[in-house]
């Protein structure tokens, strides 16, 4: 009869074991050793990224606001002269200024007056006119930007008016960066008063002046071609004064 092999005996087949163990220990470790080697190296792909993560960030910037200021007093911004003409028997040749809680960012002022020429008929006037500036803001846009939003809506908001006829928006050439006149007729007191509005943008403020008038007593009210001429002198007027105030 064959005999089988002996058996190796427990305590030298624990010892095999342990030496196979202990000789996997290394290997982990320089595997280990490797990995961590790679995380930390600076030129890895997460550290490139960083460059343009800063570069990011700088193309969010948005350009300051072209004007920090506005006229200190809103009724000096349109020449004596000017009001004087358009306005011919104002009740306050000054101007009355409305409130506003920073100066710096929003104003107006506004004339108002009846000529009385008695059997011949009256002609009454109104002026009024306002400034928005827009600063530029991380997250919203350029006061430039912001400025035009603005500036679209005063348009539209004109040529809304309710109970308007006739109509009509042309632009104002040469009148800051852009501007619209807007034209039309509205029924009240029972007269026909005429109204020219213009809208005007100057970088990141706005301008919107309003004249209107109408005739009483027999007297012919003005017509759209004179109120606009009026209202786009008086506007080219405030815009100049926009700079002026920051010197």
């Amino acid at each position: 009869m064959q005999r089988s092999a002996p058996r190796p005996s427990r305590s030298r087949t624990r010892t095999r074991l342990r030496m196979l163990a202990c000789a996997a220990v290394p290997v982990m470790i320089v595997a280990a050793g490797c990995s961590s080697d790679s995380d930390s190296d600076p030129d890895s792909d997460s550290g490139k990224d960083k460059p343009a993560a800063s570069a990011s960030k700088e193309a969010t910037k948005v350009a300051p606001a072209k004007f920090t200021s506005l006229p200190a007093d809103p009724c000096k911004a349109i020449a004596a002269k000017t009001t004087a003409d358009l306005v011919p028997k104002a009740k306050d040749k000054s101007g009355s200024a409305g409130k506003s809680s920073d100066i710096t960012t929003r104003g107006s002022c506004s004339w108002n007056g009846l000529d009385d020429n008695g059997v011949k008929g009256s002609q009454y006037r109104w002026l009024d006119i306002s400034f928005m500036r827009y600063d530029s803001e991380e997250g919203i846009g350029s006061g430039q930007d912001r400025a035009a939003e603005y500036y679209k809506k005063e348009v539209t908001k004109a040529r809304a008016t309710e109970g308007a006829k006739g109509t009509k928006a042309t632009p104002a050439a040469g009148v800051g960066t852009e501007a619209t006149a807007i034209t039309y007729s509205l029924s009240k007191t029972g007269e026909t008063f005429g109204y020219a509005t213009v809208v005007a943008r100057s970088e990141n403020v706005v301008i919107t002046l309003t004249y209107n008038g109408a005739g009483y007593a027999g007297a012919k009210s003005p017509a759209a071609s004179d109120l606009v001429k009026g209202a786009t002198k008086a506007t080219k007027e405030a815009v100049a004064a926009v700079p002026a105030a920051a010197r």
